[in-house]
C-alpha cells in the first residue's frame, strides 16, 4: 500500500496513519474484551456465541493488521533510515510478540462453532484472563516498537513562535 509514496513524508506519514488505524481497532478490541468479560462475571450462562464472535473477530484483526501491515511497514521504514539498532529491537520484540498471536490463534479455535462455545463455556473466564495478560505485555511490546522504530524517524515539529509585544 505504502510503496508507490514519492516522498519520506508521503511514506511515513501514510505509516503513522495505519499506526493510527490499528490504535483504532486496539479500542475495539478492548471495547469487546471488556464486554465480554462483564458479561462472564455477570452471568457466564448467558454469554452468546455472537460476543464471543465479536471479540474473535476484534481479536483476528488487530493481530492481523500488526503482522501483515504494521510490523513490516515499520522494519521497512527502519532499513530505509538504515537503522540497524531498530532492525534488531524489532526482531527481539515480535519474537516476543508470536506468543500472543498464538494464543489469539487457540482462543479462536477453541470457540469457533457453537459446540465449541458450549463444551468450552466454563474456561471462557480463565481463558480471557490469560488472553488479558498476554494482550497487556503485547500491548506494551508494540509501543515499544512503534517508539524504537517509527517515533525516532518522524519529523521533529517546529515550535510555533508566537510575536508579543513585550512591555
Amino acid at each position: 500500500m505504502l510503496e508507490h509514496c514519492r516522498t519520506a513524508q508521503e511514506r511515513w506519514g501514510g505509516v503513522h496513519t495505519l499506526i493510527d488505524r490499528w490504535l483504532e481497532q486496539r479500542h475495539d478490541l478492548l471495547v469487546r474484551f471488556v464486554t465480554l468479560t462483564d458479561a462472564c462475571e455477570a452471568d457466564i450462562d448467558t454469554v452468546s456465541k455472537r460476543r464471543i464472535d465479536a471479540l474473535s473477530e476484534a481479536l483476528m484483526d488487530y493481530v492481523s493488521a500488526g503482522h501483515f501491515e504494521i510490523y513490516p511497514q515499520l522494519r521497512e521504514e527502519a532499513k530505509a533510515f538504515e537503522d540497524a539498532k531498530a532492525l534488531e529491537v524489532a526482531d527481539r520484540l515480535l519474537a516476543r510478540v508470536e506468543t500472543s498471536t498464538r494464543m489469539a490463534l487457540d482462543f479462536e479455535a477453541d470457540y469457533a462453532t457453537s459446540a465449541d462455545c458450549q463444551r468450552h463455556r466454563e474456561r471462557l473466564p480463565t481463558w480471557l484472563g490469560r488472553l488479558s495478560d498476554a494482550l497487556s505485555e503485547r500491548f506494551v511490546l508494540e509501543e515499544q516498537l512503534i517508539e524504537r522504530v517509527h517515533a525516532i524517524h518522524a519529523p521533529m515539529e517546529t515550535p510555533t513562535v508566537v510575536d508579543r509585544d513585550v512591555p
